[in-house]
């Protein structure tokens, strides 16, 4: 059957109605149907050995126009329903974004899964059904407020299973259920996603907001990613979670073994388990208890094959992102894994005395990412300049004893999403240009190298930017209610608020450069200052620079002696689908992390991608973008990683010396607190902003910030030599083929899972 006969007959089975006569949000439904039953048609990928990746994240954005690419129909969807009146752009619009991640960490999940499955490796996905996600940002008053957001329809890409599992919390019981998504490789077959779900989950239990009882666990396991963890209830909580996503992920593992009728003692010939970042480290323990109390394996074997089944991968430097819990609270939430988890210290203290890679340390605290190093066969960083700093410093100690187990893995994104389905105009220029192979082997991307000095194909890139732009201007007033120069200079930085990240710089340059204006110093072109980035609850600072933007928002916005030339907006509940229209509009890629705290990120990849030219410090996988595209197509300012860490390691970098000499740095830093800002803004919150950056700064704010100012100063001009940045934007192009996840997934495969098909 053809896919028109597919859409027509589905329209009249769901609404009794022909194609033109459906509303967006049928046609979303009817084409979730169809895709749904050709994904059915697919062959399931398979093999002798299998990769599960578990993972707490996987934000994998909404699925229509991915599922419909990958299928192979998107073009003939496209003109079938143009021809009938409809728009699919206008049917996207109609599709909720599942809301089960929250930054790159998932969003890498996803692009994983679709590369696993386009270069057709056996390998599922392993995560929990979140009924309300992370949360929906609004704002209010100038502050984030987060409110439920209810992503799942009767109708949705989760299939119901008959899998369930039973899972133990002390003495209480419960049964989970599984669901499925399908996730389909391009032109390729089907593998799975599996969500693990109960269903004596309750829904009304969230009243005001987000806030709901941590201590229902029957009621709340899965309703929300990451909850509150300010308090014991919600920490908790999240041990709860990540227990019952391994204890499901462990037996399904087994199961699936048992059923192909493999020896489980050989386990490591067939399944290899990917536990990303520390969330899914209990399943280490779980399989070791499982195999030990249930398949009469003896200590020393399950730890073995165990050992060879598990691989890490590590995505920070910060340490207090690796994961350290309480033992009285694991002994509470899962006191069936002490015994393994003391067991698997007490084998590490008698080969290795170093208090710093023991298990549990001297203050009751159990390190998850050690049980990883240790009872897993690989550890893996996410970027060059990542890995060669955890194995240099913040894990050193475990390099000096398994350097063999360590190994970097840079990041990648699935080209699919980030360019064929979101800047269609971009990929049907680069396949008139160099053939259609990129699709399919992003390193042929390099072709477009030849064409630097064609103007029509220059003017070609350039004319689609424009085009974006002029989308994302319509959009932007249309959802936000703010007007948009599409002549002006879009510079963006979207990502996870956090203090590491430094939105707060961008913000201190934004304050220096309106009262530039204000004195008379006014840019060549107008500049558009973008933010899109939702702050943990209980991060207040990261709530404090949230206020502080939309303070800046407002004054700048509505000041007429500086509104012609300047525009800052943060967008409201920034997430995938507001990523897919601001990436294909950038003009500078805002990545400036402070240097060794970036373990990769993977939104500079995508700017670059689309034809952005990156502002960055020599940090994550700038360092990467920096060597491939060469000194004139990148921007970098601020101190290198070794003066960074030598800071920290003599605790020597004082915020208020920066503050103290720099007028320049002391005017915008005061404005926080000035006159203007507290007429806008929340007394409360710009003071302990400004008091963060004068008497604290720990992310070296003010080390960079004169520097920062300078860079991107130059950069604004140079933006002006058109002809010029033309090139540059074509060159990030042609050389953002490396960064293609196919690429991270076959260096997986390679060097860690060893699938062999």
């Amino acid at each position: 059957m053809n896919v028109e006969a597919k859409i027509t007959g589905w329209a009249n089975q769901l609404y009794q109605k022909q194609i033109e006569d459906c509303s967006d949000k049928e046609l979303y439904y009817v084409l979730l149907n169809v895709c749904k039953e050709m994904m059915a048609d697919k062959k399931a990928i398979t093999g002798e050995k299998k990769v599960y990746y578990i993972s707490a994240e996987f934000l994998i954005g909404k699925l229509l126009s991915n599922n419909l690419l990958n299928l192979g129909v998107y073009d003939e969807v496209q003109k079938l329903l143009a021809s009938k009146g409809k728009a699919l752009s206008a049917v996207e619009e109609a599709e909720p974004e599942p809301s089960l991640g929250n930054g790159g960490l998932g969003r890498l999940a996803a692009c994983f899964l679709d590369s696993i499955a386009t270069l057709g490796l056996p390998g599922d996905g392993v995560g929990l059904n979140y009924h309300f996600g992370l949360f929906k940002q609004v704002f209010d008053d100038k502050l984030q407020k987060a409110e439920k957001n209810d992503w799942i329809e009767k109708q949705s890409w989760l299939t119901k299973t008959d899998v369930t599992y039973e899972v133990a919390f002390g003495e209480r019981k419960v049964t989970s259920r599984m669901y499925d998504i399908d996730v389909v490789g391009y032109e390729n077959g089907v593998n799975k996603l599996h969500l693990f779900d109960l269903e004596t989950v309750d829904e009304s239990l969230v009243k005001d907001g987000i806030s709901f009882d941590k201590e229902a666990i029957e009621k709340n396991l899965t309703l929300f990613l990451y909850p509150d963890d300010s308090d014991e209830a919600g920490n908790m909580l999240r041990i709860y979670q990540q227990y019952f996503m391994v204890s499901n992920a462990a037996q399904l593992i087994l199961a699936e073994m048992k059923q192909k009728g493999y020896d489980l003692h050989k386990l490591p010939e067939h399944a290899v388990i990917q536990i990303n970042d520390t969330h899914p480290t209990m399943v280490i323990p779980e399989l070791i208890r499982i195999l030990t109390e249930q398949e009469g394996f003896s200590m020393a074997e399950a730890i073995d094959v165990v050992s060879n089944t598990c691989a890490y991968t590590n995505h920070t430097i910060l340490s207090e992102a690796l994961e350290k819990w309480p033992l009285k609270y694991l002994e509470a939430a899962v006191p069936q894994l002490i015994p393994i988890i003391k067991a698997l210290d007490v084998r590490i203290r008698k080969m290795y005395p170093d208090p710093k890679v023991q298990i549990i340390d001297e203050e009751k605290r159990v390190h998850m990412a050690h049980i990883d190093i240790h009872y897993g066969f690989s550890v893996n960083g996410v970027a060059a300049i990542h890995t060669d700093i955890l194995k240099e410093t913040e894990l050193h100690h475990f390099y000096k004893i398994y350097p063999y187990k360590f190994n970097n893995k840079t990041n990648g994104i699935t080209f699919r999403r980030w360019l064929l389905s979101c800047n269609r105009e971009l990929t049907e220029l680069l396949s008139n240009t160099i053939g259609d192979g990129f699709k399919k082997d992003a390193a042929e991307l390099e072709k477009l190298l030849a064409y630097r000095e064609d103007k029509a194909v220059l003017d070609a890139i350039s004319a689609i930017k424009w085009k974006k732009k002029k989308e994302l201007v319509a959009y932007i007033a249309e959802h936000e209610g703010i007007e948009l120069d599409p002549h002006a200079i879009f510079d963006i930085q979207i990502k996870r608020m956090h203090e590491y990240k430094r939105q707060q710089m961008n913000a201190l340059y934004i304050i220096h450069k309106y009262l530039e204006i204000k004195s008379g110093r006014k840019p060549a072109r107008p500049i558009a200052f973008i933010f899109g980035a939702k702050a943990a609850p209980a991060y207040v600072i990261a709530q404090d620079i949230i206020h502080l933007l939309l303070v800046l928002q407002e004054i700048v916005n509505n000041d007429p002696d500086v509104s012609p030339f300047m525009k800052v907006l943060m967008v409201e509940n920034y997430n995938v689908t507001y990523a897919e229209k601001l990436i294909p509009a950038c003009d500078i890629s805002e990545q400036i992390s402070l240097a060794s705290k970036e373990a990769s990120g993977t939104g500079n990849m995508k700017f670059m991608l689309n034809g952005a030219v990156t502002l960055g410090t020599s940090d994550g996988a700038n360092v990467e973008i920096h060597e491939l595209v060469g000194d004139d197509n990148i921007y970098i300012f601020g101190q290198k990683k070794d003066v960074v860490i030598d800071h920290y390691a003599k605790g020597d970098y004082v915020s208020a010396e920066y503050y103290a000499k720099s007028p320049v740095i002391k005017e915008a830093v005061d404005f926080i607190i000035g006159e203007q800002a507290l007429a806008a803004g929340h007394s409360e919150n710009l003071h302990r902003l400004h008091n963060e950056l004068v008497n604290k700064d720990w992310f070296m704010t003010l080390l960079d910030m004169e520097d920062y100012i300078t860079v991107k100063d130059k950069m604004f001009a140079d933006f002006e030599d058109r002809e010029n940045w033309k090139k540059m934007s074509l060159t990030n192009i042609a050389k953002a083929g490396f960064f293609s996840s196919d690429r991270t997934i076959e260096q997986y495969n390679e060097d860690i899972w060893k699938l062999n098909v």
